[in-house]
């Protein structure tokens, strides 16, 4: 048995797998995450102990006491400042906070080297902009900083003592030199830190330690290696078998990602596409990346009253799709690909007197759909070939939420037996490459197929003139746009 550990931002997740890759117990807990200004985004790493182990004991005593060994995948970017005794010095600063735009801009006109040899444009997501962020900000903490860390590699540090992480998941803090798999002295400098306060690096499948003996009796289980792991969309890949060059995936959590692999370093910061290394050897990814996709879902549940996404689909498969003329822009945290915009937020346009809960409801599965074709878009611009993709996450359970993402995407969706597992299922097989051994092509294959959804040609032509319609829309909402409207005189 093997037990992968997927720390998310609403929740942790627990899967425990057979040699075959079956999935033979779960356990989740959920987090909350704390905004205390705007743009912020923070939760307190501590919580994330408490989730994980509250998921972990969730599981049947028995099969605990089978496990093996241990994987880890978790949200990416997340800055967890640890000083001199490991302590954190301040909640995390998470993925989706916004706060560091100046800084960003600072960073791209001072280090050009972020985008060659880091792949990337620099965006508030990453961890670098917001380490400079606390640097200008918070000197006191920035000057107590010893250690800097990812979600899940503070969890690994409390399973296990040891301070690492994996390719994938650093590539995206921005210091990472992403076709050499090392650290960067120069991407490091650029933010005042050196490689004394980063982790050690390691490759998804490679062993970091073993769990503690106080670890180990709290979870019931023996003290088994805990492998490097992998960032949530990297390691979601490889628990869907997308390690091959040109294989793909849409995730639907939180965020909502189309996730590339490559068989070599291929960034393309032009168009805010991300390049980062994947979890596994001599391997990389490309990845497009939407701040908003299922978190619209549960948004608009609760602003609508629906009980939930289940009812909130039921609503919006009443009024059918392409059924009004209202449009949703899912930009609810700002955006990144492939308009890198942290300030840009949500709105619902061209709503009438007829607009009704369904009709918004099926306004905003459109609208989250809509933009995961402006990064298929950019990907594809980017000279990626996609010919289908796979599809994990929560939002993975509606076949009616998928005709719409099939159709906008004009692509076919392949949703394969427990995709809406997760990273936590890509976590555990790289915890049985780590005790085991083998390749990831015998290991992380892909589940066998549910059912496939294949775009529907009058559904494409019907949803095709709201799609241009909501391209043309964001310049319209973006803060500057409308600051230069609002203070514009009008002609008498």
């Amino acid at each position: 048995m093997f037990l992968g550990i997927d720390i998310g931002t609403s929740g942790v997740k627990a899967v425990v797998i057979d040699t075959h890759g079956t999935v033979v117990g779960q356990g989740t807990a959920a987090l909350t995450v704390q905004r205390p200004h705007p743009l912020w985004s923070e939760q307190d790493p501590d919580s994330w102990w408490a989730a994980t182990t509250a998921a972990v004991q969730a599981i049947d005593a028995d099969v605990r006491r089978a496990v093996r060994g241990i994987g880890l995948a978790g949200q990416m970017h997340g800055a967890t400042l640890l000083g001199a005794d490991d302590t954190p010095l301040r909640p995390a600063i998470l993925w989706n906070d916004g706060r560091s735009h100046a800084e960003c801009a600072e960073l791209e006109a001072a280090t050009p080297l972020f985008r060659t040899v880091g792949g990337n444009i620099v965006m508030p997501g990453f961890t670098a902009p917001k380490l400079a962020w606390v640097r200008k900000h918070e000197p006191e903490v920035f000057a107590a900083t010893k250690l800097v860390l990812l979600p899940k590699d503070y969890v690994r540090l409390l399973m296990t003592g040891n301070k690492a992480s994996d390719m994938s998941d650093s590539a995206g803090t921005l210091w990472l030199d992403v076709a050499g798999r090392k650290w960067s002295d120069e991407l490091l400098a650029a933010c005042g830190l050196d490689v004394s306060q980063m982790p050690a690096l390691v490759e998804g499948p490679q062993a970091t330690g073993r769990l503690s003996a106080d670890v180990a009796e709290l979870w019931g289980m023996p003290q088994v290696p805990v492998a490097g792991g992998g960032g949530d969309n990297a390691a979601g890949a490889a628990g869907v078998g997308v390690v091959k060059d040109g294989d793909a995936l849409l995730s639907l959590g939180t965020s909502g990602v189309i996730f590339v692999a490559n068989d070599a370093f291929r960034p393309n910061p032009g168009r805010a596409v991300h390049a980062f290394c994947h979890c596994l050897p001599d391997m990389w990814h490309q990845m497009s990346v939407h701040l908003s996709a299922a978190s619209c879902i549960d948004w608009v549940a609760r602003l609508t009253g629906a009980a939930g996404a289940a009812d909130l689909f039921a609503r919006a498969e009443k009024a059918g799709p392409a059924s009004g003329p209202e449009l949703f822009l899912p930009y609810l945290s700002g955006e990144r690909t492939p308009h890198n915009d942290a300030e840009v937020r949500g709105a619902f346009l061209r709503l009438d007197n007829d607009t009704g809960p369904e009709r918004l409801a099926q306004a905003v599965l459109e609208g989250v759909a809509f933009a995961l074709a402006d990064g298929l878009d950019a990907l594809r611009g980017a000279g990626t070939e996609v010919a289908q993709l796979s599809v994990i996450g929560g939002g993975a359970r509606s076949r009616y939420w998928g005709a719409t993402l099939a159709a906008a995407l004009n692509t076919p969706l392949v949703y394969l037996q427990g995709g809406e597992v997760g990273p936590a299922l890509g976590a555990a097989r790289l915890a049985q490459l780590a005790v085991d051994g083998g390749s990831p092509a015998e290991v992380c294959v892909a589940p066998p197929v549910a059912h496939v959804i294949e775009p529907d040609a009058a559904l494409v032509d019907r949803l095709a003139p709201k799609l241009a319609a909501f391209r043309d829309a964001y310049p319209h909402i973006t803060p500057q746009n409308i600051t230069s409207q609002n203070t514009t005189p009008r002609s008498a």
